[in-house]
């Protein structure tokens, strides 16, 4: 069976991430020690769109995030560190309702007429929007039009 996604590096990041709705598990999460780069590699593993969507949803630029990637170790601000939390959680949340990563960055890159006619993802530059996705989501699983 195909995973859902692709996230090779022997780490159980993914499946140990709290969910979206869980505000105190995400913030004991994100304060546990462990080193950043982590978080950072995850991001690069799961998520197949362009280091310049990344780096506008956790609102650096590219190249701070390339600079994240070419370093074997960085610390990350709590605030960056929670944001990329969310949007994997978001992600792990979105493979299981798609089936897998390809088809949810699919809807997510797609206008929607339910949201305004914006993509999913111009949402989640924010904690709120992502909270507000995630949403999305849970509808999506009980059968709304979204």
């Amino acid at each position: 069976m195909a995973k859902k996604y692709p996230y090779n590096d022997g780490s159980d990041m993914m499946d140990n991430l709290p969910r979206v709705e869980e505000y105190a598990a995400t913030y004991l999460y994100a304060t546990q020690p462990r080193n950043d780069i982590e978080y950072i590699n995850a991001l690069k593993s799961v998520i197949g769109l362009r280091l310049t969507t990344l780096a506008r949803w956790l609102n650096i630029t590219p190249r701070t995030f390339k600079n994240y990637l070419d370093k074997g170790k960085v610390t990350l601000k709590e605030n960056l560190r929670e944001h990329i939390i969310m949007v994997l959680s978001l992600y792990r949340h979105g493979a299981e309702v798609f089936g897998n990563v390809p088809d949810f960055e699919t809807w997510l890159s797609a206008k929607n007429v339910f949201l305004d006619n914006k993509a999913p993802a111009d949402f989640l530059d924010t904690i709120s929007g992502i909270r507000f996705i995630d949403s999305r989501l849970t509808a999506i699983e009980y059968g709304d039009n979204v």
